[in-house]
């Protein structure tokens, strides 16, 4: 069956597509039915079905003889080191875990902050968790104590699961002065903190609350697993919210268990027993999704990567990693592969390594602009698959389903909606528009299982956030199109498209056209507010290394190809040269937070930003060309 019988089926019967879907999981209960609508718009999915994520990650695996797979790969350049752990192993590694967590109190319900670097124990720490029934919030290690503060009296957490410090390339970030801090500003004080001291930096444990990670799992019972209900949360993530809360999404356990399941092969392309590499962090949905759950769930060997696509200890790091692993598909930011090609324009290092072994690269969590799915494609000589989707849907919603058939790539464009996502493009009224117009991109109601069914404690925030603004459907604060062919796509978050004097335009378009530039390795547009127009775009242009060329030189042929290729109306005449942009943890451009800078607004300092010191490079930069004023 083609990818289109697959979708107008899921279409004419998605009781019957989810259902059959959830026959390869293991349950306690089967679920009598999939979609639950009696409490509308808050859509559950297998909500009487009984089962445990834990067991379908290891034990039933385990049981079918395939203890002796390795599961995890810990590979971590910045230690010098890699551990292969296999599926018995972390079976017995996570009951042993859940049973000092049971023995201290920790049960169904009940809420575990996790505060790891990527090492397999942070792995085990989200099974453990699953394995009880106890609901895990992982926060990204290293975050600010103020914004683990915040997420601590939200989720109000029996426990918190840490590490004594997590690596960067060259310096030693300290997580246990962080954590202090944290504990001290929560109103919310967890009963105790259980501390993985690493050998890089062992931290100082304060008596009465803190426990050593291997101490207090010594003579424990393990743990067996606890059946809970479908619809009862997996996990709660925490994103960025727009007025300075973050927004817990909530994770139901049977439709995310099926959902991953069924991308594994469909979406992904693998067959239990191979490698798969997701190279991100697992304070990050796709470390959630696809480095410790999906893979995991299907039978996979999945990669916990500790290092940088560059300086650890170069730009040919990722080569190396799918080379000796043998990875089959690999998936990462787009934002990386702009780092390497930044470092090796040329990719000369790829010579060095054998990684005729890789299917497919896949690239999610930026718009991947055409010039680097070009370059990846010319370097890798692979199906090069942009894919769309978020914190909240848990997994794709767009993408090319190389598992079930390779569509006709079509660069710019993550592809396809796969079954349990029906998308519209909406004005402003919420009136679907023709094919080929930029608009809100909005999907019908319910939403696939697996998908967010809610906030954490914020009924209220959910449907303002989500579904106030078009009725019967997900708003997902993207803007992009459709064309004939059913292809999505995304251009820009809503908020990035800029109305130049009456225009509608779509920095994302102007972002393709200045990425193309053969000297530029990335690139931003923003909407600075202007007096006459509205708004006029700027650029900001990060150049490849090694490039020497006079920076005005670049900045006039960028706003000649700008008119060339979308017209005069872009007003496209502000460039200048940077030599980073301000990014998130996770890779993603705070072009919020450039607005404001360039307009001269006051402004948060994002929780998430990677080095904040950049923002005082972009104000550098902007203030000869009358922008950024005090």
């Amino acid at each position: 069956m083609g990818y289109r019988e697959v979708y107008e089926g899921w279409k004419a019967d998605p009781e019957g597509f989810w259902m059959e879907a959830a026959k390869a999981i293991d349950w306690d209960v089967f679920p009598s039915r999939a979609l639950n609508d009696s409490r509308a718009p808050f859509y559950e999915w297998f909500t009487d079905g009984m089962v445990n994520t834990c067991w379908n990650a290891l034990d039933r695996h385990v049981g079918a003889g395939r203890g002796n797979q390795v599961a995890i790969i810990h590979d971590s350049p910045l230690t010098g080191t890699v551990h292969k752990i296999t599926y018995a192993e972390m079976l017995v590694r996570v009951a042993q875990l859940a049973g000092a967590l049971k023995a201290r109190g920790v049960g169904k319900g009940d809420r575990v902050i996790i505060y790891m670097p990527m090492v397999p124990e942070a792995i085990e720490a989200m099974l453990a968790c699953a394995r009880l029934g106890a609901i895990h919030s992982v926060v990204f290690g290293g975050f600010a104590a103020h914004e683990l503060a915040v997420r601590i009296d939200d989720a109000q957490p029996k426990a918190i699961l840490a590490a004594s410090c997590g690596l960067e390339p060259g310096r030693v970030v300290h997580y246990k002065p962080l954590l202090d801090g944290a504990m001290a500003q929560a109103k919310h004080k967890p009963d105790f903190c259980v501390i993985l001291q690493r050998e890089q930096e062992v931290a100082k444990l304060t008596p009465g609350r803190d426990l050593d990670w291997h101490e207090f799992q010594y003579g424990v019972e393990p743990a067996d697993c606890v059946p809970v209900e479908g619809n009862h949360p997996a996990y709660v993530l925490y994103t960025s919210g727009t007025t300075g809360a973050p927004k817990g999404v909530v994770r139901p356990t049977g439709g995310h268990l099926v959902a991953l399941h069924w991308t594994m092969k469909n979406v992904y392309n693998v067959n239990p027993g191979e490698v798969f590499w997701a190279a991100s962090d697992v304070g990050w949905v796709v470390g959630h999704s696809y480095i410790a759950y999906g893979p995991l769930i299907h039978g996979n060997t999945t990669i916990v990567f500790e290092g940088k696509p560059v300086g650890t200890p170069d730009a040919g790091t990722f080569w190396r990693v799918i080379s000796e692993h043998k990875v089959r598909s690999f998936f990462t930011a787009p934002t990386a592969f702009r780092a390497i090609k930044r470092d090796d324009p040329k990719a000369e290092l790829i010579k060095n390594y054998d990684i005729s072994c890789l299917r497919a690269l896949y690239l999610a969590g930026e718009r991947a602009d055409p010039d680097t799915i070009i370059w990846a494609q010319n370097a890798l000589k692979v199906p090069v698959i942009d894919h769309w989707w978020q914190t909240e849907s848990g997994f794709p919603m767009v993408a090319n389903p190389l598992g079930i058939e390779e569509l006709p790539v079509k660069i710019g464009s993550p592809s396809v909606a796969l079954p349990g996502f029906e998308i519209d493009i909406l004005d402003e009224a919420g009136h679907k528009l023709p094919p080929d117009t930029l608009g809100a991109v909005a999907i019908r109601l319910p939403l696939a299982p697996g998908t967010l069914s809610t906030l954490w404690n914020a009924e209220e925030r959910f449907k303002k956030s989500y579904l106030t603004t078009f009725p019967g459907y997900y708003e997902t604060g993207d803007a992009g199109m459709i064309d004939e062919d059913g292809y999505l796509y995304i251009m820009a978050r809503t908020d990035d498209v800029i109305n130049v004097a009456g225009h509608r335009l779509s920095t994302g378009a102007m972002e393709e056209v200045l990425a193309g530039h053969e000297d530029v390795a990335e690139c931003a547009v923003i909407g600075v507010a202007d007096e006459l127009k509205g708004q006029l775009p700027l650029g900001f242009l990060c150049l490849n290394k090694g490039c020497n060329r006079p920076h005005e030189e670049i900045v006039r042929e960028e706003v000649a190809r700008v008119r060339n290729q979308i017209g005069p109306v872009a007003a496209f005449k502000l460039a200048c040269v940077v030599d980073r942009l301000p990014k998130t943890r996770s890779g993603k451009i705070l072009r919020g937070t450039m607005v404001k800078i360039a307009n001269g607004e006051p402004f948060k300092m994002p929780a998430t930003i990677d080095d904040p010191a950049i923002l005082d490079e972009i104000r550098t930069a902007l203030k000869p060309m009358g922008y950024a004023k005090d």
